[in-house]
């Protein structure tokens, strides 16, 4: 299985939007994602190149596994 890779935010919001999530409101470069089922929102930093250690906090909370998360991303 291929590492995780910095992307940009487009990327990730296309990814977590194909899985179900759905954009509740944005507060300033963060993007508050919600799903039902999942207790905790996701928050997306609007940055160009999104650090691999906030994909993998983001994967977590969305209780999402890295296949699945490569899956979705190759479909993109």
């Amino acid at each position: 299985m291929p590492s995780i890779q910095p992307v940009p935010y487009q990327i990730l919001v296309r990814v977590f939007e194909e899985d179900g999530f759905r954009l509740a409101r944005q507060r300033g470069d963060h993007l508050i994602y919600t799903k039902p089922g999942i207790k905790r929102p996701l928050v997306i930093p609007a940055y160009h190149s999104v650090p691999v250690f906030i994909i993998r906090n983001l994967l977590r909370t969305a209780g999402m596994s890295r296949e699945h998360y490569f899956q979705l991303l190759g479909q993109r």
